[in-house]
């Protein structure tokens, strides 16, 4: 990288403006969703009550962004064209930020590197217009427009042709300009937000919303429906908790709709969309008791705090954030998700019953039969009793006996019929949440009948969740036992290293793992937790180091402490194949009832799934 030549001395100099705006572009306008995002943050600071953005060929040749904000004065376009200088901060306090701007480049670096024309009217002054063209500021002149702000920018990188060889295809340009319109919808329920793709002189609708009304929650429960689908609101659970100053509101899904990526993620702060590793972090720790490394929660988190409290000026496009306590945060955020999960009980995400009918619903063979097309009831009747195991023809004279179902085909299949104990008082089982056990089929699956459906729960499932949450009570109550080294294990470290982990030594230590100081650059590790056997205690510390490293906390021992048990209670539990009396059954069903978080398994999956009867009559056509 060094060319210089040692036989010439370099001279410095001051760069020009247009090249400044240009160097400034390049931190600022990553791509045309880069161009939308600051322009569509301009119209929300400026109080816009709807806001519409027209784009072409991907962003690449029109961007435009029409608001009904407070707009701007011909004394003030110049002003919004130049460096550095906005209505949203004095400099008095960098910290004191209430806005989604605040430095002032955004305006002036678009028109460094395209073709931007802006239009605006202040009430009760006369709309005004300007242009600007590769960092030239033409002259203002009048204009029509009945009040707000149109930003046109065209040709976007065409005073920067290198920088127009690494823009993806439309389609993927136009694909994130729509995720950074919905992000600010998200963040925004207030505002209603229409998306046009005008390429090739159409007019296509990607994407509107309208203004929502109602209180916080109800505004934006509306808003996350439309945005990321009504099956994610259906299937979250709202949050809202406090601690010290730091407020978090949102909705978190059931572990059960978790998704293969962490595209469903949504994380907001101060109303600013951000990912930040300190969120990402606590997010992962809250589910990390109920989902697979590979599987991801959806969220939509808002964290609202005193600006002083966090820094939003740490990136150029203002995307990441830094907190003076990242520790109360992420408390924050995994004691308040842990507790809505554990509130939910043993709730499942509804899309695993659809997941189930759509499974089942055969593919259309031939014309829809209707209603008036069909057999008589009495006709419907005679058929199924001749297609009864055992058929014996009954003289009409006399009458028919009544079926008794799944009863005749005892011991014939892999299904039993759970007939009810004659001794024993009966309890209403129908009326509770997973109903009374019906019936067992292939040794591992329990059919329950609830008032108004069918459940179905995987028995090995269902029992190694209630194991495993026990063990997990019993070690929280107990504590971790550690197994002392006989020969402490001494590890070599750089000082900065050891002294991150000395740091930690005590959280450590609640999990077993007991480490001290041993010279300058190395600890011992004097007491590992027994449940994990033979530990490597060199890979052990260096995974730590990474993980502190990457997310600026550990978790490493406790999750393979719960890998463990995990283990042991998959062992333990209620083996596939297992023939179960009706009174284990619906101790089973109660029990799952009564424990948190035993409506999916310990990697994240169902273990019921309840099909409502309107759906079953649905199935076969009785609606």
């Amino acid at each position: 990288m060094n060319t210089h030549d040692p036989n010439m001395r370099p001279t410095i100099r001051q760069l020009d403006e247009a090249a400044i705006n240009r160097i400034a572009a390049g931190e600022v306008v990553e791509r045309p969703a880069s161009a939308v995002k600051e322009l569509v943050e301009n119209a929300i600071d400026a109080g816009a009550r709807r806001v519409g953005i027209e784009i072409a060929d991907g962003g690449k040749t029109l961007i435009r962004v029409t608001d009904d904000g407070c707009g701007m004065t011909a004394e003030d376009l110049p002003l919004a064209l130049s460096r550095h200088a906005t209505s949203k901060i004095d400099g008095s306090d960098l910290l004191n930020i209430h806005s989604f701007g605040f430095r002032g480049e955004a305006l002036p670096s678009l028109g460094a590197v395209a073709r931007l024309t802006l239009q605006s009217r202040a009430r009760g002054f006369d709309a005004v217009e300007l242009s600007v063209e590769g960092g030239r500021m033409g002259a203002a002149k009048p204009c029509a427009l009945n009040g707000g702000t149109v930003v046109t920018l065209r040709d976007l990188f065409y005073a920067t042709p290198a920088r127009l060889k690494f823009l993806r295809s439309d389609r993927a340009e136009m694909q994130a300009i729509a995720d950074t319109v919905k992000r600010l919808a998200m963040a925004e329920p207030s505002v209603g937000f229409t998306l046009r793709d005008v390429s090739g002189g159409n007019d296509r609708v990607s994407f509107r919303v309208e203004p929502e009304q109602g209180d916080l929650f109800d505004a934006l429960r509306g808003r996350l429906s439309r945005v990321m689908g009504a099956e994610f609101t259906e299937n979250a659970l709202p949050i809202d908790a406090e601690r010290e100053g730091v407020r978090l509101t949102g909705y978190a899904a059931l572990p059960t709709y978790s998704r293969g990526t962490s595209v469903a993620q949504h994380l907001f702060v101060n109303g600013r969309p951000v990912r930040d590793k300190t969120l990402i972090g606590a997010l992962r720790g809250a589910y990390q008791d109920f989902l697979s490394r590979d599987r991801h929660p959806a969220v939509a988190l808002f964290v609202d705090c005193d600006p002083h409290k966090v820094d939003v000026n740490v990136h150029p496009a203002k995307s990441e954030v830094r907190f003076r306590d990242p520790g109360l945060v992420r408390g924050l955020i995994v004691t308040s998700l842990r507790h809505a999960l554990a509130t939910a009980g043993h709730r499942a995400s509804s899309t695993v019953a659809e997941a189930t009918l759509g499974a089942m619903r055969p593919e259309p063979v031939g014309p829809r039969v209707y209603h008036m097309d069909r057999p008589s009831l009495g006709a419907r009747t005679a058929a199924y009793r001749m297609q009864a195991p055992d058929y014996q023809p009954v003289p009409p004279y006399q009458q028919a006996p009544q079926p008794t179902g799944f009863a005749d085909l005892g011991g014939s299949y892999s299904g039993r019929v759970v007939e009810p104990v004659a001794e024993a008082p009966r309890e209403d089982y129908a009326q509770r949440p997973l109903g009374a056990a019906r019936g067992q089929v292939h040794e591992n699956y329990i059919f329950a009948q609830t008032e108004d459906g069918v459940v179905i729960v995987d028995q090995h499932a269902a029992h190694e969740r209630l194991v495993y949450e026990k063990l997990k009570k019993q070690m929280a109550e107990n504590g971790v036992a550690a197994q002392a080294l006989l020969i402490p294990d001494v590890v070599d470290l750089s000082v900065d290293d050891a002294g991150r982990l000395l740091a930690v030594a005590d959280d450590l230590s609640r999990m077993g793992l007991s480490i001290e100081p041993f010279g300058a650059g190395a600890i011992a590790v004097r007491e590992t937790p027994a449940i994990l056997g033979e530990v490597d205690s060199q890979g052990l510390i260096r995974d730590i180091l990474d993980e502190l490293d990457d997310m600026g906390e550990t978790h490493l021992v406790q999750e393979k402490i719960e890998a463990i048990l995990s283990r042991v209670a998959c062992h333990g539990s209620i083996r596939s194949g297992r023939v179960m009396r009706a009174e284990e059954m619906n101790a089973l069903l109660r029990e799952m009832e009564a424990t948190p978080h035993s409506g999916q398994c310990n990697h994240g999956r169902p273990t019921y799934v309840e099909l409502k009867l309107s759906d079953i009559e649905r199935l076969f056509g009785r609606t």
